[in-house]
């Protein structure tokens, strides 16, 4: 927690408290859009050929809380400093590059359960992996330290798109 003491006692509690509700609101509308098409115990979902090497069911619920609740304290971090920097052109391009990466985020359910369409949800993995990597790398200009605590939303995006791409291979016709 030593972090997050760090950069609300380094800038104005407001903007950071502002900057939290608006990461925190646009990770809560991702989370509900993505629930909404969800069904990891559907037939269709149930029937798929999956590797061996898949996480359990109850893994994904465990890991995405702690990936969000990562994605809005490190977001609102990055943001504040940008901020407190006067470095308002990389506060705007890091909440854009956020909003681009939490819309296909969410928007992988969407295809992947709703849709059934697993070459689409393996190429949607793919650029959300890659634009989960590009936000960590624009975190980078807000400090090392949140790059680094964006990293595992990048690796596990990098991981879903593999995994992603194998359900695929195994299941040609979905």
């Amino acid at each position: 927690m030593g972090y997050w003491s760090e950069v609300i006692r380094k800038t104005n509690r407001t903007r950071w408290l502002r900057n939290l509700a608006l990461t925190g609101s646009m990770v809560g509308a991702t989370v509900v859009a993505g629930t909404l098409a969800t069904d990891p115990q559907g037939q269709w979902y149930e029937g798929l050929s999956k590797p061996d090497w898949q996480p359990p069911r109850e893994a994904f619920p465990i890991v995405w809380t702690a990936l969000y609740a990562d994605i809005a304290l490190t977001s609102a971090a990055a943001l504040t400093e940008l901020e407190r920097r006067g470095d308002e052109q990389a506060a705007a391009d890091f909440r854009k590059a956020l909003v681009v990466n939490l819309v296909l985020n969410g928007a992988w359910s969407w295809l992947f359960f709703r849709s059934h369409n697993l070459a689409a949800s393996a190429i949607g993995a793919g650029v959300l992996a890659a634009s989960s990597i590009q936000l960590a790398r624009n975190a980078r200009r807000a400090g090392r330290r949140c790059a680094v605590l964006l990293a595992p939303y990048a690796l596990w995006t990098s991981f879903a798109t593999v995994l992603a791409a194998v359900v695929w291979q195994r299941n040609p016709n979905g």
